[in-house]
């Protein structure tokens, strides 16, 4: 009748009538061991992918870590140490990526890309600015995947003693980066050399900073090429990569302006009050 509900068709069916048909299953025939394997994969594959977020994590810390280190290259005295302890942190995190190819075994990482990709981003921005630091260049994905092939020799375990247990048999596993996270990385490296520049600065080094507006200039404009065409993250992260090159930019003006009126431990200074002044202009 009118306000009344329509009846799904399982309610005409008594509710005994339905437990006794699921009591009739039958949990070995082939349908139940179908969706039984169904659940130990998918299990299998949440758990793995749990891990690899977790590897992903630790990645990005020690990567950070290696970061704030290389920041300290300016102002320590023997910048040698500075870069060696870079690398020893950067041959930790690769240990870690290690895990995470052993993981992806006969996987598709873009699968698990999505847990693997901000650590990965991270990495690049820590190699790259470590290989800026040495070279005053950028570092291209081949050389960073050249660095992430990883050797390992297993020695096959038997119980007969007449087998040739001594022999290593060599294995191999690598991870190679994609064009986004390489891009996704460089761009926030961006960030990394402007604070350089401001640091260089404060430590009266006034040719980085030109350096390094010459080389956000370069990089400005080859992401400029790639534009709207590219992935969405790109395109998002290159407002951010502008306004790193303002500043630094900006600083250079202010020291072949205002440089010599201005004493050196006070120019660092000048820079950050320029810096908060063009935030608060872009709504910051």
């Amino acid at each position: 009748g009118s306000g009344g509900f329509r009846k799904r068709k399982h309610d005409n069916f008594p509710h005994g009538q339905r437990r006794e048909e699921k009591e009739n299953v039958n949990p070995s025939s082939a349908l139940m061991t179908s969706f039984k394997s169904f659940q130990l994969e998918l299990d299998t594959r949440h758990d793995k992918y749990e891990r690899l977020v977790k590897l992903s994590r630790d990645i990005t810390i020690e990567s950070k870590r290696t970061i704030f280190l290389l920041h300290r290259f300016t102002s320590a005295p023997n910048g040698e140490e500075i870069l060696n302890e870079s690398e020893v942190k950067l041959d930790a995190v690769r240990r870690k990526i290690k895990q995470v190819a052993q993981e992806l075994i006969g996987e598709d990482m873009y699968q698990f890309h999505r847990a693997i990709s901000p650590g990965l981003q991270e990495y690049v921005e820590a190699v790259s600015f470590q290989y800026f630091i040495k070279t005053r260049s950028l570092i291209s994905v081949e050389e960073i995947n050249k660095q992430l092939i990883f050797t390992a020799e297993d020695r096959e375990e038997t119980t007969n003693t007449t087998s040739n247990s001594n022999e290593k048999q060599p294995h191999t596993w690598s991870l190679k980066v994609t064009p986004v996270d390489y891009l996704l990385g460089v761009a926030d490296l961006t960030g990394e050399l402007m604070r350089l520049c401001i640091s260089s600065v404060g430590n009266g080094d006034i040719d980085t900073p030109f350096e390094l507006s010459q080389f956000l200039r370069q990089i400005y404009d080859g992401f400029t090429f790639i534009g709207n065409t590219g992935p969405y993250e790109v395109s998002k992260k290159l407002y951010t990569l502008k306004q790193s090159l303002a500043k630094v930019e900006n600083a250079c003006y202010t020291l072949k302006v205002r440089g010599s009126e201005i004493p050196k431990h006070m120019l660092a200074d000048v820079f950050s009050t320029k810096t908060e002044l063009i935030d608060q202009e872009e709504g910051l």
